[in-house]
């Protein structure tokens, strides 16, 4: 493996430590993003978390403020809507999609995280863990679509989703409908009903923004 692989590397190892950091809350909205300080703090040179910190901003995670430098995005009400709205569309496209491509070991991989979110539904909420699910299960989903357009979109719109945590994972029924929905889509597509998958897709982001919507009402 040569340096530059190398580098891509360390580089995927930063973002991905500092989403980590940011999804968790630990890095909440409004944070400094330090180069020199974060380089510091995750013994590196500060090349990689320069390169990590251009990644966040393109992905909508962070902004980039004249003279003030990076920091954590702060996703309003407003902006989040949006997001769902169009989550909405392009999720049941790469549902669609999936359905035509997906192999057996794709749909044993869909069930499986399926299983993992059935198993906490008996557990205290642990809401970090339970999102962290429900990126993995559509991750895969469009990773299935072969769509890589459509895969990087979502990426980002998600990205940007996980920045505006409403407390959705801590609320028992909120768990049970959305298993219940990953479970209707994974039906689906195992059916092999591209219709019903991009139905079902669409439906579970228009129900996820409704219950998010709900919840803002009782918890302002």
């Amino acid at each position: 493996m040569g340096s530059s692989d190398n580098g891509e590397l360390l580089v995927d190892t930063v973002y991905h430590r500092l989403t980590e950091r940011i999804f968790s809350g630990e890095l909440p909205p409004g944070t400094p993003l330090s180069v020199p300080a974060l380089a510091a703090e995750l013994d590196v040179s500060r090349s990689p978390v320069r390169e990590s910190v251009q990644r966040l901003i393109y992905d909508g995670i962070a902004v980039h403020t004249p003279y003030a430098g990076a920091k954590v995005a702060v996703i309003d009400e407003e902006s989040i809507f949006d997001v769902m709205q169009v989550r909405e569309v392009l999720d049941g496209l790469a549902a669609r999609e999936a359905t035509l491509k997906i192999d057996d070991a794709g749909l044993a991989g869909l069930a499986a995280i399926i299983e993992r979110q059935a198993d906490l539904l008996s557990r205290e909420p642990d809401p970090h863990t339970e999102a962290a699910l429900d990126l993995e299960f559509h991750t895969a989903i469009r990773a299935a679509s072969g769509n890589a357009a459509l895969r990087d979109a979502l990426h980002r719109l998600d990205a940007r989703a996980h920045l505006y945590r409403s407390g959705l994972w801590s609320v028992q029924r909120n768990r049970e409908h959305a298993l219940a929905e990953h479970r209707a889509i994974l039906t689906a597509l195992d059916a092999g009903d591209p219709t019903a998958a991009q139905t079902t897709a669409a439906a579970h982001v228009a129900a996820l923004t409704t219950r998010m919507k709900r919840w803002l009402t009782t918890h302002p």
